[in-house]
């Protein structure tokens, strides 16, 4: 599969992540660079894939209506998040072929964030791109470099750390 067949709608999405609204951050996956042999899911081997993605903003998500009613801005909890939903998907090319059952089986749970840094506010109307790479993959810890810009300009940046885990709570 090329790099170019990783244009993720909606549908597509919700057929990966668990989330659902308003919990579901992610409009549209732009791009996904997949590492090497997409049927070796080897840690060593994840390292430097790259995903973009993007959440549209829009005045009529709930939190708007208290964050503030004066002068809406995104909440940066809101940001981080979306930035864990978009590192879910580094292992989408890898999951693509049997996605019902390995979306099922298992789940990213977000478990730190180091190095947060909120640039300028982002409002309704902006859309908000968000770029991660796989940095570190030992066992099922995985750390994501995240960088949110709007309009080229950066908003945000974070380093995410996420335990994939069974369902079930398999969490060792």
């Amino acid at each position: 599969m090329s790099e170019n067949a990783y244009k993720l709608n909606i549908d597509d999405i919700r057929r990966f992540l668990p989330h659902r609204a308003p919990f579901l951050y992610v409009d549209r996956i732009l791009e996904i660079h997949p590492q090497g042999d997409l049927n070796d899911m080897a840690p060593e081997k994840m390292v430097g894939v790259r995903v973009v993605g993007i959440k549209n903003v829009s005045y009529n998500e709930p939190f708007f209506q208290g964050h503030f009613p004066s002068f809406s801005i995104l909440p940066g909890v809101v940001i981080l998040e979306t930035m864990a939903q978009v590192s879910c998907f580094s292992l989408y090319p890898y999951m693509c072929r049997n996605i019902d059952r390995l979306s099922r089986d298992f789940q990213c749970i977000m478990v730190g964030v180091d190095g947060v840094r909120f640039r300028r506010p982002v409002v309704p109307g902006d859309t908000l791109r968000v770029e991660t790479v796989v940095t570190k993959c030992r066992g099922r810890l995985w750390g994501f470099r995240c960088e949110a810009t709007v309009d080229g300009q950066k908003v945000a940046e974070a380093d995410i750390l996420a335990n994939l885990i069974a369902n079930g709570g398999d969490s060792k």
